[in-house]
Formats: C-alpha cells, structure tokens, sequence
C-alpha cells in the first residue's frame, strides 16, 4: 500500500461522515444509554467485518455481478431501514422496565449488525474504495483484508467517542420536547435512507 497515509485519512473521512450508522447511534444512546451505544457500534463494525471477508475473498464481486442477488439484499436493507424509521415514531412505554435486560442489549448488537451487512452500498463500498491503494504485485486478498480491519478499527474509535460525548448530553437530549424532534428526525433520516436504498438502481 503507497498510499498508506491518504487510505488513512480517506477513511476517517468516511468514518466521520453522517449518516445511517450516526443516525442509528444516536437514536440508540439517546434511548438505552451508553452501554446500549457501544453494543449498536459493534455490531456496526461487526457488519464492515463481514463485508471485508465478503470483498477479500470474491463473495462481494459476485452480489454486485448477479442483479437478482443485489437486489434480494438491496430490498431487505432498505425494509429494514424503513423499519427502523418507522418505529422511532412509536413511543415506547417500556423503556424503564426493559433497561437492564439482556435482551434489549442483545437487540442493539443485532441491530447495528443488521443495518450494515444488509445495505449493499457497504458492500460495494468495500469493493471499490480499498482496491485503489492494494499495491501490485503483493497478496491482494491479506492487503484488503488488512485495510478492512483497520478501517473498522477506525470505524469503532470514532463510534466509541461520539457514543461518550453523546452520553454527556444525555440528561438534556431525554427531555420529552427534544426527545420527540429527535425521534422524527432520526425517523425522517432512517426512512430517506431506506428509500433512496431501493430507489437507486443497480449499476
């Protein structure tokens, strides 16, 4: 890799932009708590695994390459966007009791999980943006999968840091009148994204 230091920054870059994943993590802080953010997160970053392994060895080529297999993908991504947009405008009652629950931890690794492998733009992301600094010559599948952990790797820094300043407002963010805007809002983003997912066409 020549370009070590740009695939650096590049991906920092990418990792601090807005988007599905700040949405989903800051619904999910807001809601759960600091503990529920860091599981979202690793299960975020748990699909970027997934999606390296995927673009390394080929399975990636093959999703982008078979117009009904990225379509199959592309729609349950999208569905379960919408989805989740949809339910942040439900209120839940139940937040309290189901606070310290396994299950709602569980939930929030499964949900972060879920988001990422489904969306196959991260899947062709992986395909087209670490194969531009694999350096000729060498092992094209260990240089991509190095790139793939340490792009995740970035990915969860950053996560785990914007979680931890997200907690501090916490108090100030769980007001029922902010709550609400950001419910809507968070909802607006998750089902745009969703949309624009299955609108988009396969190129």
């Amino acid at each position: 890799m020549n370009d070590f230091f740009t695939f650096l920054l590049l991906s920092l870059f990418v990792v601090m932009s807005p988007g599905i994943d700040t949405a989903l993590i800051t619904k999910r802080t807001i809601a759960g708590g600091q503990k529920d953010g860091y599981r979202l997160a690793l299960g975020i970053t748990t699909g970027s695994l997934v999606h390296t392994v995927a673009a390394a060895f080929g399975l990636s080529a093959i999703l982008m390459q078979s117009a009904l297999a990225f379509e199959i993908v592309k729609y349950a991504g999208a569905l379960y966007l919408i989805y989740l947009g949809i339910s942040s405008f439900i209120t839940r009652q139940k937040s309290g009791k189901a606070k310290n629950t396994g299950e709602k931890s569980g939930s929030a690794y499964k949900q972060g999980l879920l988001s990422n492998v489904l969306n196959p733009k991260v899947a062709m992301f992986f395909l087209t943006f670490l194969p531009q600094f694999v350096q000729p010559g060498g092992d094209t599948t260990r240089q991509l999968v190095l790139m793939g952990v340490i792009y995740t790797l970035l990915s969860i820094s950053w996560f785990f840091l914007y979680v931890y300043f997200i907690n501090f407002l916490r108090d100030w963010l769980m007001s029922p009148n902010v709550q609400t805007v950001m419910d809507k809002v968070t909802g607006i983003v998750l089902i745009g994204f969703g949309l624009k997912l299955a609108l988009d066409r396969h190129q």
